[in-house]
């Protein structure tokens, strides 16, 4: 009888030193001295209560007990029945760092971007060989009886910490009317709207140095019409003023309401500038909380291959912002342009102007009107290419899907004192009339 009950404790033994493995496998923190001292205390316990009594489950139960106190405290490493450690002081937390000074990293980088299209008809159906059957004066939305991609866009952001980047590509015909004004598509950077770096140093009281590729800084548009209130761009926007530049341009806040800038650039919708000169502009924004009031000047030689003769541009828009759901802006313009006797053969003074307004009503939450009237005087035609008038008004209603999803449908009127606007094959008239809608789908962190 006894070599049976001795049998039967080591078998039991060899299920405990089974179970403690265990323990040690799927307890964090138990070690694999106390299983085996566990293990050696249940086969000696079982042995001697073998010898005892008669009684199996008796014995399986105190060793058990074994086990199961041991198992409440796993990772002391130290027999359950021996007496506890003397307690120690608990260790001093490590210092903390010094505080290094700030660095800057490439995250996070944030993407957003966007894709417009839109199908646009000219009452007055200019042919191709026209015209290019174009919507005379448009930009970006230009062709017409069609469907068209006016922009694709991508782009990458880091906000300056203290330095940043931001790279802007651009697909479709948008494209094409930047990057191809000024120069070949290579100078200007094909593909790109923006490619700049960005520096805003912690202790310089917000100022900000961004040198590369950038969008102007005249006009109260925007080259993205998802930013705009009217889907098509104004005459202004179009003939008065750049698109981009290249160069170097600050911004710094001068007080609480009002924040001023330099920009040393390569002059107009160029990288690369022949004549070696370079073009300077100053901006000015007042903001309050009814309006902000914004001037811009830029001056420096445009002619190509010598600095005689110097672009000068004075942009003022108002933007009033009444309620939260009435806005509008009024935005005068003034350039002009002197020729230099090498290229011109004279030095006459070019010059051009216009005047325009819109409003915006915001009707709820999906729907909102917006209107826009204005007037382009280019007597020397030296940014229309003809002497004239010109006059536009524009209506436009807008439909927000869900967000980051719109739909624009605009009716505009042009018009001018001359037959400038293409009609049919070979007609010229004086006025030219479109219905456009514009579909336009974007993403990003900041809509």
């Amino acid at each position: 009888m006894e070599g049976k009950n001795e049998q039967v404790a080591i078998s039991f033994g060899k299920a405990v030193i089974i179970s403690s493995l265990l323990v040690v496998t799927f307890i964090p923190g138990a070690r694999p001295a106390f299983a085996i001292k566990l293990a050696e205390t249940s086969m000696n316990k079982v042995k001697s209560c073998k010898l005892e009594s008669s009684n199996e489950s008796d014995c399986t139960a105190s060793a058990g007990s074994v086990d199961t106190a041991a198992s409440l405290s796993p990772g002391t490493g130290e027999d359950p029945q021996s007496p506890a450690p003397a307690q120690t002081a608990p260790a001093q937390p490590a210092p903390a760092p010094a505080a290094s000074s700030p660095t800057w990293s490439l995250g996070p980088i944030e993407f957003s971007g966007l894709i417009d299209g839109y199908y646009s008809y000219n009452y007055n159906r200019p042919a191709n060989s026209a015209n290019g059957q174009v919507n005379d004066y448009y930009n970006f939305n230009d062709k017409t009886d069609q469907f068209n991609l006016s922009m694709a866009k991508l782009t990458l952001n880091h906000d300056p910490d203290p330095v940043g980047v931001r790279l802007d590509l651009i697909f479709g015909r948008t494209n094409v009317l930047i990057n191809q004004i000024g120069g070949s598509s290579s100078d200007n950077g094909n593909y790109i709207e923006q490619a700049f770096i960005s520096f805003k140093p912690s202790k310089a009281r917000g100022l900000e140095l961004d040198f590369g590729k950038f969008v102007t800084s005249a006009g109260a548009e925007v080259i993205e019409s998802k930013d705009n209130w009217n889907y098509s761009r104004s005459l202004l926007f179009t003939y008065a003023v750049p698109y981009f530049h290249f160069g170097l341009r600050s911004s710094m806040p001068v007080t609480k309401t009002w924040t001023a800038g330099i920009q040393l650039v390569n002059g107009w919708n160029t990288i690369s500038k022949s004549n070696g000169g370079v073009t300077v502009g100053v901006t000015s924004a007042y903001t309050k909380t009814k309006y902000t009031w914004s001037a811009n000047f830029y001056s420096g030689p445009e002619n190509t291959g010598t600095q005689q003769g110097y672009r000068n541009l004075i942009d003022t828009p108002l933007l009033l912002t009444p309620t939260a759901k009435f806005n509008a802006y009024l935005n005068y313009d003034y350039g002009q342009n002197r020729d230099s006797a090498s290229s011109q053969g004279n030095t006459n003074l070019n010059h051009w102007q216009g005047f325009a307004g819109a409003v915006h009503q915001q009707l709820n939450g999906k729907n909102a009107l917006s209107a826009r009237a204005e007037y382009f005087y280019d007597p020397q035609g030296f940014m229309t290419g003809k002497s004239q008038k010109l006059k536009e008004a524009t209506a436009t209603y807008e439909y927000k899907w869900l967000e980051g999803l719109l739909t624009r449908i605009e009716y505009r009127h042009d018009w001018s004192n001359i037959n400038s606007f293409h009609k049919g094959d070979t007609r010229l008239v004086d006025a030219q009339t479109t219905l456009t809608a514009g579909f336009v789908a974007f993403f990003g962190p900041k809509r």
